[in-house]
């Protein structure tokens, strides 16, 4: 029995674990293809999780507006006034309810994913074991971030049927290339004991600029994460041991085509041994960027703090309204730079936990402009929105508005959305491609290989 005014929690359910995407998740929504691009219709998504420790007894105002800033507090009050906020399945009829533990919160957002190139997923080999397909540059592995329909995860379940994949190893979104999943846990383990005992070669290949010397370079430099959200790495004495054998395989006067021989598996090594060497990928977003200094980093000589670093990196995308080419936002970017410490991460209030595969993330969606600053100072009139809702008779029939190439570019729109009012150039196909291909993956009883990337050709030309 209750006290008088004693707000009742149900017990914890158990959440799913693992990689486990269905029928359900892939028809949230379509893809459409334009100018190039694999783009993602707008679609309802629910952020579900369990009330966190530091929240206990705190108001649900108070975590929104000091842990999920992505959006004004009169977005939540539009949102809980629409039923789009609930607290133990019961729509949230006041924000100044205080949180208790095992409190479940769940929040439907409109969701809208940046798009990715339309180049097809390859796939080299299936059997009963293993998948092995050639990435395109530009998408995630997973879903991630900003990134759910357009990762290689669901578009091998939507449109391959292959289903319950397990990844042995990834690669980052802007690389391309051979990238393995198991079929079963039991190859999954079996081969990932393989990458823990360093028994699997791989070789990347990718165009550098400036003459890359024609003798074998081996780099052991440190590499040290300077922000794990954003995905920023340098050299540093302090950080973590690797190995990168590199060769160069042609020079057309501009540019070198090298061979990279990892033999370690930190995250960007190739591109942050290959900047410290003065030879960054032609093409890389992060690593050759004037916001490294004038020597790009080279030599390790940055001459700026890691909050100042990320901090440029932010304006340089900005100017070149280039930033989502990332899969971030300024917002990110700058959380990071406040909450470098990323294993600390429970102390972070900017920043909004990637979705996870289990798909019990955060109650508020990270839908932050990246070319805007200013979401948090233009307060929704929520008045107008909630009219609009009520004469929508569902969540998901929102008015479809034409687009450049007719009925394959339609897109919901949403009244609450911030990002539907919000007009983004595309990127275009070129600028969503780097320089750098995983081609051959070797293990104890396999060996996968990719073609040559077209840019790799020794008779190549930009």
């Amino acid at each position: 029995r209750l006290a008088a005014g004693e707000r009742y929690v149900p017990p914890p359910r158990k959440l799913s674990t693992g990689v486990s995407f269905g029928a359900a998740h892939f028809a949230e929504t379509s893809y459409y293809f334009e100018g190039g691009l694999r783009k993602v219709r707008p679609y309802y998504f629910d952020f579900r999780t369990y009330c966190k420790g530091r929240w206990v007894g705190r108001s649900l105002l108070n975590v929104f507006s000091t842990e999920f800033r992505a959006q004004p507090l009169a977005y939540y009050r539009a949102a809980a006034r629409a039923g789009r906020l609930r607290l133990n399945e019961e729509p949230v009829r006041d924000l100044d309810v205080v949180l208790k533990n095992n409190d479940f919160l769940r929040n439907t957002v409109h969701r809208h994913e940046p798009p990715v190139t339309a180049q097809p997923i390859q796939i080299l080999v299936e059997d009963d074991e293993v998948v092995v397909v050639d990435k395109p540059s530009s998408l995630p592995v997973h879903p991630c971030g900003r990134f759910r329909h357009n990762t290689v995860i669901f578009i091998l379940g939507k449109e391959h049927d292959l289903k319950e994949l397990h990844t042995i190893h990834r690669l980052d979104r802007m690389t391309s290339g051979v990238l393995m999943f198991a079929k079963t846990a039991e190859v999954s383990k079996r081969i990932d004991e393989q990458v823990r005992e360093r028994q699997l070669e791989k070789e990347y290949v990718c165009r550098v600029v400036g003459e890359f010397p024609e003798h074998e370079v081996v780099c052991e430099e440190p590499i040290l994460v300077v922000s794990y959200k954003v995905g920023v790495c340098r050299v540093d004495p302090k950080g973590k041991f690797c190995k990168t054998i590199f060769q160069r395989l042609s020079y057309n006067g501009k540019t070198s085509v090298v061979k990279c021989l990892p033999r370690t598996g930190r995250m960007h090594q190739i591109r942050v041994h290959l900047q410290y060497l003065g030879h960054p990928i032609v093409n890389d977003p992060i690593y050759n960027m004037e916001a490294w200094g004038p020597d790009r980093g080279k030599g390790g000589k940055i001459d700026k703090t890691d909050e100042e670093l990320l901090k440029a990196l932010v304006k340089e995308h900005c100017s070149k309204q280039s930033l989502d080419i990332l899969g971030i936002s300024e917002e990110d970017l700058n959380s990071s730079a406040e909450n470098k410490d990323c294993g600390n991460s429970s102390d972070r209030t900017q920043s909004v936990p990637a979705d996870p595969i289990n798909e019990n993330s955060c109650p508020a969606e990270d839908t932050k402009d990246p070319e805007r600053t200013d979401i948090a100072a233009c307060p929704l009139t929520s008045d107008s929105n909630l009219e609009t809702l009520e004469k929508t008779k569902e969540l998901g029939s929102c008015e479809n508005q034409d687009g450049q190439t007719g009925e394959k570019s339609s897109e919901e729109k949403d009244p609450l959305c911030v990002e539907c009012k919000i007009t983004r150039q595309d990127p275009s196909p070129k600028e969503l491609v780097m320089y750098l291909h995983a081609l051959r993956y070797k293990g104890a009883e396999f060996e996968y290989c990719s073609k040559m990337p077209e840019w790799a050709m020794e008779d190549w030309e930009e």
